[in-house]
């Protein structure tokens, strides 16, 4: 991928490199939601669980790294690295999350965007 074609990657690609990123690290339950009709903040979110703590680093890095190779670009902000039950990406118009299991049974984050329909991202 050229560097203009890197800059030209709209919300919705980049949502999709992230996705398929957490795929190949083993994350399950990969959903992408197109949340900006309803958040101002962001045009997406992706939201994956990982078995363990490692699992949720590990899944984490490789989005950040497919992410910055795939399209040069960099998250403006990230968290929960060292917990490792939620890790939080944020690209501005995409912000993934990637939980532990148990977290993500716990804070349900698909049932406040229940009537929110999922992009196909396989």
């Amino acid at each position: 991928m050229t560097a203009v074609e890197q800059n030209e990657i709209d919300s919705r690609d980049l949502a999709i490199v992230a996705a398929n990123a957490a795929d190949g690290k083993q994350a399950d339950d990969i959903i992408i939601l197109p949340v900006g009709d309803i958040l101002a903040i962001t045009e997406y979110f992706v939201v994956a669980s990982a078995s363990n703590k490692r699992l949720v680093r590990a899944v984490a890095d490789e989005i950040l790294g497919v992410v910055r190779a795939t399209t040069g670009r960099s998250p403006l902000r990230s968290e929960g690295a060292n917990e490792q039950e939620w890790i939080l990406i944020d690209y501005g118009d995409i912000v993934v999350h990637i939980f532990g299991e148990e977290t993500r049974r716990f804070y349900e984050i698909e049932r406040l965007y229940k009537d929110v329909v999922p992009v196909n991202w396989r």
